[in-house]
């Protein structure tokens, strides 16, 4: 437990210090840094949803089909 641990504060220790670096030294003014980073995060987040919708749709139709058994399967 100890190794974990210390694996979890190391990890966060990198995470805190990488992006306080990151901030620190881009070339951006702060303005357009932020709004860059919005417009990924706004990017991720549709995608992210789509590929959600897609994958729901794919269950629900394994679903169905393993529902009804009779039915052939769908391709």
């Amino acid at each position: 437990m100890r190794r974990f641990t210390s694996f979890l504060l190391g990890l966060f220790t990198g995470a805190v210090l990488g992006s306080a670096l990151g901030l620190l030294l881009t070339p951006e003014s702060g303005s357009d840094f932020r709004n860059r980073v919005q417009g990924f995060l706004t990017k991720l987040k549709t995608e992210v949803q789509q590929a959600m919708t897609e994958r729901r749709a794919e269950l629900e139709t394994e679903l169905e089909n393993l529902r009804n058994p009779t039915q052939p399967p769908q391709a």
